[in-house]
């Protein structure tokens, strides 16, 4: 048993003496470790640039959390400015609308006492362009015919010539058809001569003079018509400088005037006889701008019937006009509403005229 035991003493032995060998010969020769400086360099570089790419990471980082901050603070406010944009807008359109609506108001008042003087329309037209009105009136001596008139735009109406030059003529019925108006009148006098018909004295058609162009106003003719404005205007002229401070875009001429800023005027002797009654045609305006076109029928076997021209002017100052004026009239005297003659011409037909006021919608 002991030598079974040394035996392996002895195997164990040189088993591990070249192991102990080593650990004797390193620890007499004392190694260490040295590392230069510059070898420590690039170690400590990088550990300082990795710090600084950590620091500006993390300052970026933070940047961004600020922008972003600032971002939505920024929205928040543009939001809150859009909306009370929204709600100012809106506000604004309310008072205006408003302020619109009481504007209107006084307007509205005033048509319907003028209205109310008219009676209750036959028929009504209304368009973008302008809204008609057609009233029935019987008085004692005639019959009488009204179209109040308001002018929603610069082309709602117009003066149209006979035929495409001065002396051709057609009736009113015609010329509404030709241009496809809605409503249409006869308009100012005329003359005749070599088988053609001329229009009386001063006419403007689209703003420019013609058959033979500004004539001052004589005897008792006046020149009647439209401004650029969309106005009636009308009386005697002197010069062509005078009727051009008007800016006419069309009109006619005849006799007398009838009404002037409300008042009537003197109706010259002549025309108080001549005829007594007949058919009138006669345009007046309102305060606002509104047209009145006035039509009666007349005449018959014993000359009885139709109106004066002082009857004519009672009537328009009881429908409340302010301007009127007496256009042609016995068989000239012609009203085409909606396509239909409104009146009874009293040539018992209609009579081919020189000119004609139209009204489109």
């Amino acid at each position: 048993m002991n030598r079974t035991i040394k035996q392996f003493n002895r195997t164990m032995l040189l088993a591990c003496t070249p192991f102990i060998g080593a650990l004797i010969w390193l620890l007499s020769i004392n190694p260490s470790v040295t590392l230069s400086s510059d070898e420590m360099k690039p170690n400590l570089l990088s550990l300082s640039q990795h710090t600084m790419d950590t620091s500006l990471h993390e300052q970026t980082l933070s940047q961004l959390d600020d922008a972003a901050i600032t971002a939505e603070a920024t929205q928040q406010a543009i939001h809150k400015q859009l909306q009370l944009y929204q709600n100012t807008n809106a506000a604004m359109k309310d008072i205006a609308h408003t302020a619109a609506t009481q504007a209107e108001r006084p307007l509205k008042l005033y048509d319907q006492k003028i209205t109310s003087k008219l009676g209750k329309p036959a028929s009504t037209i209304n368009s973008d362009k302008l809204r008609a009105q057609l009233f029935y009136s019987k008085e004692s001596k005639f019959n009488s015919y009204l179209v109040k008139i308001k002018l929603k735009s610069d082309d709602a109406m117009s003066m149209v010539l006979g035929g495409n030059e001065p002396g051709k003529a057609r009736t009113t019925l015609e010329a509404v058809q030709q241009h496809k108006a809605a409503v249409g009148v006869n308009a100012g006098g005329f003359a005749d001569s070599k088988g053609k018909r001329y229009p009386l004295s001063t006419t403007v058609i689209d703003g420019k003079y013609i058959n033979g162009g500004f004539e001052a106003s004589y005897s008792d003719l006046f020149f009647v018509g439209l401004n650029s404005s969309n106005k009636l205007i009308g009386g005697k002229f002197a010069s062509k400088q005078q009727l051009d401070k008007l800016n006419p875009k069309f009109g006619a001429s005849f006799v007398p005037v009838l009404l002037k800023n409300g008042a009537a005027q003197t109706i010259p002797d002549k025309w108080k006889t001549s005829p007594v009654r007949a058919p009138r045609t006669v345009i007046a305006s309102y305060k606002d701008d509104q047209l009145l076109i006035l039509v009666t029928d007349g005449y018959n076997k014993a000359g009885s019937v139709g109106a004066t021209l002082e009857e004519i002017q009672t009537l328009l100052k009881g429908y409340g006009v302010i301007d009127g004026y007496n256009l042609d009239g016995g068989g000239s005297s012609t009203l085409v509403f909606n396509g239909k003659v409104i009146n009874h011409p009293s040539d018992g037909q209609m009579r081919k005229l020189p000119t004609h006021f139209l009204f489109f919608k």
